[in-house]
């Protein structure tokens, strides 16, 4: 009998293949792009950071101060609290931009400017603010920000993400901050190193 080579249809397969890209383009969620590059120091532990329920103050290698909160609905709420608080209005174009962006920088005077600014005039805001306030003598808006989403979000986690390069007074100041709003367990966030003997 001569035996004939079997032919497989790949045709099924290849349309199978298309649907799970377009599935896995669909559903994908791009974070957004961070206001500030942080080289974080590295250390063995292995607990994992939350990507959503999380507050998270960062401080990057020339000490300034960010803020992050996940959450859009929460977002939008600790920046009306802001608002009230600093008697600045904002309108809804501002707090759908604020609840769609990630950490931010800036004294809450520059702040409508900057959710009014595109992703260029952003950056170009972030370089020349000082980043958020946190003087022990004048205004400490960062303590606002904290407190604020602390009694929005009791629950969420809080971490700081700080570049291995930043001052330890610095640091420092953000953890009395967070105890002197009653937030004694906080996280610090690293990259991971292979512990001894792995």
């Amino acid at each position: 009998m001569p035996k004939n080579s079997p032919s497989i249809d790949m045709t099924p397969m290849v349309d199978l293949a298309f649907l799970l890209v377009t599935f896995f383009m669909l559903i994908s969620q791009f974070r957004a792009e961070e206001a500030a590059v942080i080289d974080m120091p590295s250390s063995v532990s292995d607990l994992k950071i939350p990507d959503k329920d999380l507050m998270m103050v960062l401080v990057d290698k020339e000490d300034k101060v960010y803020f992050n909160i996940t959450g859009q609905e929460t977002r939008t709420k600790v920046l009306e609290k802001m608002g009230e608080k600093y008697s600045i209005v904002f309108n809804d174009k501002q707090k759908k931009e604020f609840s769609n962006m990630a950490s931010f920088g800036v004294p809450m005077k520059s702040l409508s400017a900057y959710l009014n600014a595109n992703s260029t005039e952003r950056k170009k805001m972030q370089e020349k603010s000082e980043g958020i306030p946190t003087d022990t003598t004048g205004v400490c808006e960062l303590c606002d920000w904290v407190y604020n989403g602390r009694i929005l979000a009791p629950r969420f986690r809080v971490a700081i993400k700080g570049d291995q390069t930043t001052s330890y007074p610095k640091i420092r100041r953000v953890m009395d901050i967070l105890q002197d709003k009653k937030i004694n367990r906080f996280n610090l966030i690293t990259n991971m190193e292979v512990g001894p003997g792995e």
